[in-house]
C-alpha cells in the first residue's frame, strides 16, 4: 500500500470551489465509505475545514488510487473531474507523510503556526476511526501528524501570539477603526469551534459588550456565560446586527446567514467577517454602503500574520527529521509481509518433505518423525534468522524496498499489494 494526499486549499482554490467541495461534519462518515469502497483504495481520512478539504488514502497504486480519490470529490462537490484537477493538489508517498506533517505544524495554514488545525485533525482521525476507514497505515500517519504538531507548537515560537484565522481577520477590522477594536459592540453567529474561538479572540482584543448567537439557543447561552457575553436569540437577529460594529459569521449554514435586506440601510461602519465555508454572507452585502466583508478570499489575499522565518526554520528542520522518522517506520512495515511470506514457504518446504521422509519410512516411531521434524525447523530457523534481521534493517534505510524486492524475487514469493504497477516516485505540488 502507498500513501496520497489530494485536496484543494485557499492556495489552490477560491471560496467558490471550496465551499462546493467542504464535507459537512455529517456527511463525513458516508464520504469516508464511499472511498474505501472503490477499487484501488484502501484506508481513508477526510479533513475538510474553512480554507481546506483533503483526502489521505492508503492505495495500491497511485493512477488509480488518484482517480478514485478525484472521481469521490467531484460527485460530492457536483464539479466536474476535469474542471476539479485545475485546483487539486496531489502528494504521494514521501511528499504525502511530508504534507501531512507541515500541515499538523501549521505550516500550511492561511496564519501560519495556528494550532487550531491540530485540534482539526484530531477530529479528522477520530471520524475515520469511527467508520473504520483507518487502517494501520493511517493510524500510524496521523498520530505521528499529531504528534508532530505538538512537538512543533512545544519546541519552537511558531505560535507564540496564538495566531489564528480570527486573529487574521480581526487585524484587517481594526484598520477600519483607526486600528483599534477596544470597546466596539461585536456580534458572533454561530456557537461551534470557530464561533467558540471567535469569541475568545474578540474578548482578548477588548471588544465588548458581545453577543452571541446561534440557532441552537443552548450553546449560544452556554458559551456566552463562559466568556461574559450576552446570549441572544437566532430570532433577534436583525437587532442584534443593528447594534453591532463587528461581525463574526461562522456557521455550518449551506446558505447564506446574512443578506441584503438584514444589513439594508446602515448609518455607521460595519464589518462583517465571513469565516465560514460555505459563506455564511450573501454577495449582494459587500455592495451595500458602510459595510466591509472580509471572507476567506480575502484573508488568503492580505497572509496578514507571518511568524519569524527563524522559528519556520526551525519548525521545517523538526518536519524534515519526523518525516525521515516515519519513512524508516514504513520501511520496515513494508518488508514484514515479505519476511513472513518467506518463513512460510520454508515451513512449507520442511512439512513437504516430512510427508515424503515419512512415506518413504514407515518404520519411524511417532518419537523419531518428532525429533526429525524439530530438527528440520530449527536448522531452517537458524539459517533464515541473520538474514532477515539484517534485511528488516536494510530496508530501514533509504532506498531499502528493493531489498524487499529481491526477496521476492529470488524466492517467488507471492506477498498481496508488494507489486507497484503503476506507481511514480514522488508527485505533488505545495498546497
Amino acid at each position: 500500500m502507498n500513501l496520497l494526499s489530494v485536496g484543494a486549499s485557499y492556495r489552490t482554490a477560491g471560496v467558490d470551489i471550496l465551499e462546493r467541495l467542504t464535507i459537512a461534519g455529517s456527511d463525513i462518515p458516508a464520504v469516508l465509505q464511499k472511498l474505501v469502497a472503490q477499487p484501488y483504495i484502501g484506508e481513508a481520512v477526510v479533513v475538510s475545514t474553512c480554507n481546506r478539504v483533503e483526502v489521505y488514502a492508503a492505495v495500491t497504486g497511485f493512477h488509480g488510487g488518484l482517480g478514485d480519490v478525484c472521481n469521490v470529490l467531484a460527485e460530492h462537490s457536483g464539479i466536474g473531474a476535469n474542471d476539479l484537477a485545475a485546483h487539486l493538489y496531489v502528494h504521494y508517498d514521501e511528499a504525502a507523510v511530508r504534507h501531512s506533517f507541515r500541515v499538523s505544524a501549521g505550516l500550511e495554514s492561511m496564519v501560519v503556526g495556528e494550532a487550531q488545525i491540530l485540534g482539526q485533525l484530531r477530529d479528522a482521525y477520530h471520524a475515520a476511526t469511527e467508520a473504520d476507514s483507518a487502517g494501520r497505515m493511517l493510524h500510524e500517519l496521523m498520530q505521528q501528524a499529531l504528534r508532530v504538531g505538538k512537538r512543533a507548537h512545544a519546541e519552537t515560537g511558531i505560535d507564540r501570539a496564538g495566531q489564528s484565522v480570527v486573529t487574521a481577520a480581526l487585524e484587517v477590522a481594526a484598520a477600519t477603526f483607526d486600528g483599534d477594536l477596544a470597546g466596539r459592540t461585536g456580534l458572533v453567529v454561530g456557537a461551534g469551534a470557530m464561533g467558540a474561538l471567535s469569541v475568545a479572540t474578540l474578548t482578548r482584543s477588548g471588544v465588548g459588550p458581545l453577543q452571541i448567537t446561534n440557532r441552537g439557543a443552548s450553546r449560544a447561552e452556554r458559551l456566552a456565560e463562559a466568556y461574559g457575553a450576552t446570549a441572544v436569540p437566532f430570532a433577534e437577529l436583525e437587532a442584534a446586527l443593528a447594534a453591532a460594529d463587528v461581525v463574526v459569521c461562522a456557521t455550518a449554514s449551506t446558505e447564506p446567514v446574512l443578506t441584503g435586506e438584514l444589513l439594508a440601510g446602515r448609518d455607521k461602519p460595519l464589518v462583517v467577517l465571513d469565516l465560514a465555508v460555505p459563506r455564511d454572507v450573501a454577495p449582494e452585502v459587500a455592495d451595500l454602503p458602510n459595510v466591509t466583508v472580509v471572507d476567506i478570499d480575502g484573508l488568503a489575499a492580505s497572509r496578514r500574520t507571518l511568524p519569524a522565518a527563524a522559528e519556520t526554520a526551525a519548525v521545517e528542520q523538526i518536519v524534515a527529521a519526523e518525516v525521515e522518522h516515519f519513512l524508516a517506520w514504513l520501511r520496515g512495515a513494508e518488508i514484514a509481509p515479505t519476511v513472513a511470506a518467506l518463513r512460510t514457504r520454508a515451513d512449507d518446504v520442511v512439512s513437504a518433505e516430512l510427508r515424503k521422509l515419512s512415506s518413504r519410512r514407515p518404520e519411524f516411531t511417532e518419537e523419531q518423525r518428532a525429533d526429525v521434524s524439530r530438527t528440520l525447523h530449527r536448522v531452517v530457523q537458524q539459517l533464515l534468522h541473520s538474514p532477515t534481521v539484517r534485511v528488516r534493517q536494510l530496508a530501514a534505510e533509504p532506498g531499502g524496498d528493493q531489498y524487499a524486492a529481491l526477496l521476492r524475487e529470488l524466492f517467488d514469493l507471492d506477498v498481496p499489494h508488494a507489486t507497484q504497477a503503476d506507481a511514480v516516485p514522488e508527485i505533488g505540488g505545495q498546497a
